[in-house]
């Protein structure tokens, strides 16, 4: 049997979630597993790009923006309050710039890249479902689609991920509260970023992408839940 490179990704992703939810909920080595999350996170990065169909211009183009409003975002949030509200960077990311991790461009790329791939394939799936119909999607419906729903969903994970992050000290909000604010400003710039991302012209059918968002979703939520 011949395994694909989704296959692979997918067993190395699962892998490596499921040994840190057991070191971290149910072993004496938790702070270990909570210091190599930028192993992690960078190594599920480079397993997103390895599964991207096609690496032109575009989706490097893309990449590199995602990064970039990732970086200058945070770095204007975390100096200024202007952005998602007060809070601060612990050491657990990694190298920062500016107050802000490197890492955290990297997690704005791959939150939103899989918020995008998934709204590619649920899209494919209705204009089929409207299709048999006798019926075509409306363009109009179909871009809004991308961008107001994949942000919805780029927040949601944030909003699984923020009460993990704190508790694993990751970074930490004034009062140890999230605020509304904070949703918001992940909301509007998600949505900017996705525009970007259906506009720029290179394969969005990135199936691994989709199993990643999930493997990742359902991470936070047992770390939400248990921790």
């Amino acid at each position: 049997m011949k395994f694909s490179k989704q296959h692979i990704a997918t067993f190395i992703a699962i892998l490596f979630h499921v040994s840190g939810l057991i070191g971290i909920l149910f072993t004496p080595y938790k702070d270990w597993f909570i210091q190599n999350t930028p192993l992690n996170l960078c190594l599920m990065a480079l397993l997103l790009i390895w599964n991207q169909p096609q690496k032109n211009l575009s989706f490097l183009a893309f990449v590199s923006i995602a990064f970039l409003v990732g970086m200058g975002t945070e770095m204007i949030g975390v100096n200024t309050g202007h952005l998602f509200g007060e809070y601060k960077y612990g050491s657990v990311m990694g190298p920062q710039l500016n107050k802000v991790p490197w890492l955290i461009g990297i997690n704005w790329f791959v939150v939103v890249f899989c918020s995008g791939a998934i709204m590619i394939k649920t899209q494919a799936w209705f204009t089929s479902k409207f299709e048999q119909d006798g019926r075509g999607l409306p363009p109009a419906m179909a871009a809004l689609s991308i961008i107001i729903d994949g942000a919805i969903l780029a927040t949601f994970f944030d909003w699984i991920m923020e009460p993990v992050a704190m508790k694993l000290g990751f970074w930490q909000w004034k009062n140890s509260e999230v605020p509304l604010y904070n949703y918001t400003c992940w909301f509007l710039i998600s949505a900017v970023l996705l525009a970007v991302f259906r506009w720029l012209s290179f394969d969005k059918q990135n199936h691994f992408a989709v199993h990643l968002f999930i493997i990742q979703a359902l991470f936070f939520l047992a770390l939400r839940t248990y921790l």
